[in-house]
Formats: C-alpha cells, structure tokens, sequence
C-alpha cells in the first residue's frame, strides 16, 4: 500500500518539481540578467549597490543610510585599501560602483578594475592600450564607469566606449567615439538611460565638435547623435547602423559667425544626469572654441549651457546658457541636479534643477522648460558680470573685464599680439569645476565644493589646426585669498544663502556625499576624507589617505553594516593649469588607491 501511494502521488509530485526547478530558471535569469533598468531607475533608494554615477540618475549624491552619523563616525575606521600599482599615478576621480559583491572603479590611464567588495582583492583588471599621441586637455584621469546587464562600460582616453563582460573582464564590444589626433577623448563615467549608453565627448581646447550620443547598450551600436553647436545635423541611426538625419541643433549662423560654429567646442566632457520625473536627459556643455570671444561674435549656442535632450528621440527639449558669448572658458558641464524647489512666492513646489556654474553663480531653473528660478554667487567675488536679470534669464555683463580685443589694441594679426590683460574672479578653473556637489532632501541644502581664485587673462589671434590647442588666450591662475582657497559650503537655494562653509588650504578638487546620518563627505588635496555636520558644517572626523582626494566618495550597506568608499590620488587640472596657485600646492604627492571604511566593532 505504501508503495501504491508513492506510485500514486508521483506524477503530482514530478508536477511540483517542474513548477519549483522553472522558478528556479526563472531565478536563475533574472540573476544572469544582471543590472536592470529598474535597478537603475531606483539606484538613490537602493542602499546595498551603486550603479549609477551620481547615486541615482538624477545625480543628487544622497544616500538614506544613517548608521554611520555624527554620534558614531567617530568609531569610522580602514576596512581595506588597494592600490592601482604601477608607475602610472596622476589624477584619479573615480567614482566606484558597487554590485553583487564586487567592486567596479577606474583609475588613470585608462584602467578598469574588479575588486572583491569584502576584501579589496582583485578580481580582474582590464588596462586599454593608448596609442602615442593622445591629447588629454587636464591629466589623464577617468571618472567612472557604468553597469547594464552583464556589462561594465567605460570610456577611453583614445576616445573609444569599451564594455566588459563584469565577471571576467573580458572585451565584450567597442566602440569609437571619434578621432583622437583631432583632439578627442573621453574622460566622463557613462550613464544608462533606458538600456541606453549615454556620453559626450573631451576636447574642448582642440575645436571638436561637442555632442550627446546614445548608443544601445548591449552592443553598442549607435540611436542617436545630437550635436551641442548651433549648425551641425543630429542624427538618428536605423537597424543596419545608417545615420538618419535628425535635425540641425539651432539655425545655422544664427549666433556663429561664418565657419567658425564647424570647430566650435562646446564639449560635453562630464556625464549627463536622467530624471524620469520629466523624462529628460540634462547635459552640460562646455566652453565655444577658440577661447578668444572676438572672433566668434554672438551667443554661440549651445556653449557653456545646459542642454535638456528627449532620451527617445535625441531633440534638444530646452536650453539654459549660462555664460552667453563665453570670453573667460567658463564652461557650463557642471552637474544639473534634480530636486523640489518651494518657490518662495507662490509656496508651490516646482520641479527644478541646481547648477554650481563655472562662473559663479549657482542657479535654479524649472526642469521641465528650463525658466531661471533663482540666480545667485556662491563665490565672494564675481567680476566679469555684475549680477543676472531674473527676467531675461541673460547675465549682466561687464564689458571693461572682457579680454582686450587683440585685433585692435595688439598689433591686429601680427604674430604675439595679445589684447589688453584684465583680471577676473573667478578663474577660468571655476567657482566649481568638476567635483560634483551633492543634495541632501533631509536639510534642503546643496553642498558645493567651492573655489576662490582669480586670473589675469588676454586674447591673442588664433587660427584654427587639426589637432593642436585652440584657445587666442593666455592667463595666470592667482588665489584670493591668503588663508584659503577651497571651501565647502552649504547653499540654500531658495534663500541664495551661504548656510556655512569650512575653508581649506588648497583648492578643493573633490566630490560630496551627503548622507540620511545628518553628515557630508568630501576629500581634500591635502589627503584627508572628512566628514562633517550636514546642518552646521562641524567637522567630526577625518583620515589620511596618503595622497589628495579629488574623487567623490561613496556609501552603501551590507549585512547591516555601512561602508563607505573613496578613491585618493592627487592630479587633474590644478597642477597643469593652476599657475601661482599650482605653485602653493606643488609640495603635495600623486598617488592611486581606493580606501574602504567602516564603524568599528567596540
């Protein structure tokens, strides 16, 4: 009897087996299938992986995790370091990516590595082979990567996409970006929008052609091109890979003069943010080419601005330009975070979005049409504009501290000219460069880390040549101030006041996270992390990382502990570029790591 029973319920039994191994596969698939575009999507409430530059798409940088705060940080010690070894030091400003117990961060030189999150073992290394000749404008640093499916995807400093299968970092395709003799390179982290690879490009002092790609992710073939300079054809790209024409961006020589919109610049050389709320992709656009603005009358769309694109379609939605007939290179590639502005006249809340700009002013606009909010300095001293017209959205300009026209006042065309010098706050390195800021929705401040320095600057003629600097200007980078020149500062902005700043010696070249523990990290040349109070910028605790911190830190949970994560070695643009300011910090040392913390066990 007992066996007729089990012949008996056999078949039922077969039946569940079925049914439990099929969600098994189906387990199984999902895992396979990797990162998602849910994944993706949910990213800045999502607290056991970072998969998006900027924790989340919108870029906000804020992390709900609150284990580690201004009662425990003290307790914030080494978990594990790792070096990226080598000779090959310079500037790192990785952001790293945390999924499914690994660790994704790129260094100098274009590397990518996989670390064990755990134990800062290395999983696999991928170093792209660079050809001789490449022309990074400000060291040979990487931002970060992105994560899709099975795929790690990062740019080159060959201006080449190259993704990696994430378990084995192996080449899964690549993808040229464009030319590098002509000056091209990419040095931006990705992002996923929709399954797809959203870039730009580096090369802005080379007269490229500055523009927002989409490509699909899986395999890299390209859906869409749109271009950032008034004039040149977007292009969208059907099933065989042709390019269909899209558009021109702006009507040709409408704000370019002659020929000179075809070498135009305007580079989109940091990464584009996503916020699903209005559907839009924001990307910051740097500055028009040459430097020297007399060549090129006019506003010179769509530089040093912020350009909202339809992710689907690849059309320019609506643009803010910041710095209309750019003079000084204030390029507008800042970061565009989204967040809820309570308008102070009608108390509604607003979709908007904040920008640090270059040239001093932070700024509010609405993040569905691209109406200023709000315009103020988070700098103590702003000279080429004396202020925005809140009605026309267009800066104040003040003419006398444009570059001297070197066609009139320097001997015309003849060669070393130069118009008259002027001196202007803030340099061309920015009030905010490409350090990205964070927001925290606890206290409704963004934390901007902050710069004050000035430049003499003058314009020299210039002709354009494939592949060689592009600029008509000379400058000399000189600081402020005696006591300082970084400084991290709280901004309000709706108030458009500074909350509290904490100085800092050397220039501040690092990102910020803010977190749901009421603290704010950030790195310093001098090689600290610190942590400090989100509401009243008291600094609770620091670490020596052996060398400076220019990168963004990172936080994440597992098993109920937090971590937090930063990626040290000095380098960027400070030190090539810098001048008497790079003087005043040239005692400080490169390097090339990643440094892993968390609260010790008492």
């Amino acid at each position: 009897m007992k066996k007729h029973k089990q012949r008996q319920h056999l078949p039922a039994m077969l039946s569940a087996l079925a049914i439990a191994m099929a969600g098994f596969g189906a387990a199984g698939n999902a895992l396979a299938a990797g990162v998602t575009d849910e994944d993706i999507l949910k990213d800045a409430e999502t607290t056991h992986q970072i998969v998006t530059h900027g924790l989340g798409t919108k870029g906000q940088r804020y992390s709900p995790l609150a284990k580690v705060n201004p009662d425990t940080v003290k307790d914030l010690v080494p978990v594990w370091a790792f070096s990226f070894g080598g000779e090959k030091q310079r500037g790192q400003q990785s952001q790293p990516l945390i999924y499914d117990g690994k660790m994704y961060v790129t260094g100098s030189y274009s590397r990518i590595y996989a670390l064990d999150v755990k134990t800062g073992a290395k999983l696999w290394k991928y170093e792209h082979r660079l050809p001789e000749g490449i022309m990074p404008c400000c060291d040979v640093i990487n931002r970060g990567a992105a994560i899709y499916g099975d795929l790690v995807i990062f740019g080159t400093l060959d201006a080449q996409l190259v993704a990696l299968n994430k378990d084995t970092g192996k080449v899964v395709w690549r993808e040229k970006i464009d030319d590098y003799k002509a000056g091209y390179s990419m040095t931006a982290a990705p992002q996923i929008v929709k399954g797809k690879v959203i870039t730009g490009v580096s090369g802005g002092e080379f007269g490229v052609m500055g523009r927002v790609e989409a490509r699909d992710a899986k395999t890299g073939k390209m859906v869409w091109m749109r271009p950032v300079v008034e004039g040149h054809m977007g292009y969208t790209y059907d099933k065989d890979g042709k390019p269909v024409e899209n558009g021109i961006s702006g009507t040709t020589n409408a704000t370019w003069p002659g020929d000179l919109w075809k070498t135009g610049g305007a580079a989109t050389w940091q990464a584009a943010y996503y916020d699903p709320d209005v559907d839009l992709i924001f990307m910051g656009t740097g500055n028009p080419s040459p430097w020297n603005s007399w060549l090129r009358p006019g506003d010179n769309l769509y530089s040093s601005a912020t350009v909202a694109i339809d992710p689907d379609t690849g059309k320019i939605a609506w643009h803010y330009q910041s710095t209309p007939h750019d003079g000084w290179d204030y390029d507008g590639v800042n970061e565009f975070v989204s967040f809820e502005y309570k308008d102070p006249k009608t108390g509604q809340l607003v979709k908007a979005g904040g920008k640090a700009d270059r040239n001093g002013f932070f700024f509010v606009n609405d993040r569905t049409n691209g109406k200023l909010l709000n315009a103020f300095p988070f700098v103590t001293r702003i000279d080429w504009a004396k202020g925005i017209d809140m009605q026309t959205g267009r800066p104040i300009f003040d003419e006398e501290k444009r570059p001297g026209n070197p066609f009139t006042e320097g001997g015309g065309t003849v060669e070393g000219g130069k118009g008259k010098v002027v001196f202007n706050a803030p340099s061309f390195l920015g009030g905010k460069n490409q350090m990205p800021m964070a927001f925290s929705p606890d206290t409704g401040l963004f934390y901007v880390p902050s710069n004050e320095w000035g430049m003499d600057i003058w314009n020299e003629p210039v002709s354009y040549k494939r592949g060689a600097a592009y600029l008509g200007a000379g400058f000399t980078n000189k600081p402020l101030y005696e006591d300082y020149i970084g400084a991290m500062r709280a901004v309000d902005p709706v108030s458009g006041k500074i909350v509290w700043e904490v100085k800092n010696n050397a220039p501040l070249w690092g990102g910020v996270l803010t977190t749901g523990g009421n603290l704010v990290f950030y790195g310093t040349p001098e090689g600290f992390l610190k942590a400090v109070n989100a509401k009243t910028g008291e600094e609770l605790w620091q670490f020596q990382t052996g060398s400076g911190v220019i990168a963004p830190p990172v936080t994440w949970d597992d098993n109920g502990e937090q971590y937090v994560a930063v990626v040290s070695g000095w380098g960027g643009a400070v030190p090539l570029w810098g001048g008497d300011v790079a003087k005043r910090v040239n005692y400080l040392e490169q390097g090339g790591s990643v440094w892993v913390f968390k609260l010790h066990k008492r």
